[in-house]
């Protein structure tokens, strides 16, 4: 079974499947192998360092991939865009705040615009800008996200799309990392999936082994929406938008006290000093729900084929 979609005749790709473009963890060789896997890969730009850009595109090689920003971090370094269009990227994604200053340098370069959203006025205001493809990202996703949940947000934007007569893909992000999961989406009227915490736990991810590791052995259960790794780290997120990490004891101590922490002197050197160490008692994990469904790490050509196989059973079995 051939599951083609407006995802994949838009981007010209043979699975329904998209690299989340995890700041950090999301490299070239991951995004290379997504895609040479018949997905598309995407680069995490993150908080942008050009070095790290530069560096990642090499390790992509020829590979047709995408580069992926936080939009609001972006803003105060446009020119990393000038410096991820130069490379001639398949696709631009923009997530977690105002995409309409980037998305005209953005098609003039020939690159696809896909802008991430956790709530379904912001998939008006995105679609209305011009967006390509929208991700619907629920609040079960690893990282940064929202407070909607995937299940009732997916089929919302989808009818509102419809309804505004555009053919704007919409992939759905949030708690997916099998074939069941691609498979719900598509009931659910999307045309696609992006993955995240599943592509963490892939060889070729540029995460730690000990932080593959403690995902695999993780349970959705053991995660939690928290601000306090942004504080200790000096990253100024938007309060709106929270990470989902596994807990740890540096978690324990400090959720709920967020005003104390940010005046406690002298702890944010102490997480630097464990981060570089690789304690993840203290380092964080960023990790979704689905992680429960990730069972070992593996190449990201496995994990593409292994998707499509059961989402095609799961097709198959319910429709035959």
């Amino acid at each position: 079974m051939a599951l083609r979609t407006r995802l994949t005749e838009k981007l010209a790709i043979r699975h329904p499947i998209l690299l989340a473009p995890m700041g950090s963890t999301a490299g070239g060789a991951l995004a290379a192998a997504v895609s040479a896997a018949g997905g598309l890969g995407i680069i995490g730009g993150g908080y942008p360092d050009p070095d790290w850009l530069e560096r990642e595109f090499a390790r992509a090689g020829n590979h047709r991939i995408g580069c992926g920003f936080i939009t609001w971090a972006l803003a105060r370094y446009p020119a990393a865009l000038d410096l991820a269009l130069r490379h001639s990227p398949a696709a631009i994604m923009l997530s977690f705040g105002a995409a309409a200053p980037f998305i005209p340098r953005i098609k003039q370069a020939g690159a696809i615009v896909i802008c991430q959203v956790q709530s379904l006025e912001q998939a008006r205001i995105v679609l209305g800008e011009g967006a390509d493809i929208i991700v619907a990202q629920g609040t079960e996703a690893g990282g940064h996200g929202g407070r909607r949940s995937t299940l009732p947000l997916v089929p919302a934007i989808v009818d509102m799309v419809a309804a505004a007569g555009r053919e704007v893909p919409v992939v759905a992000a949030g708690g997916i990392a099998d074939g069941r999961g691609l498979a719900a989406a598509l009931m659910l009227g999307a045309d696609g999936v992006l993955m995240g915490s599943r592509f963490y736990a892939a060889e070729e991810a540029l995460a730690s082994p000990a932080a593959k590791a403690r995902l695999v052995a993780g349970s959705g259960d053991d995660t939690l929406r928290t601000a306090v790794f942004d504080i200790v780290r000096g990253r100024d997120w938007p309060p709106e938008y929270t990470g989902r990490a596994l807990r740890n004891r540096f978690s324990e101590t400090w959720h709920g006290r967020e005003r104390e922490l940010a005046a406690t002197p002298g702890e944010n050197a102490r997480y630097a000093a464990a981060a570089a160490a690789g304690d993840f008692d203290t380092a964080v994990v960023f990790a979704g729900e689905g992680i429960d469904l990730i069972h070992a790490i593996e190449p990201a050509r496995l994990i593409v084929e292994r998707v499509m196989r059961e989402a095609e059973a799961a097709l198959a079995r319910r429709f035959d």
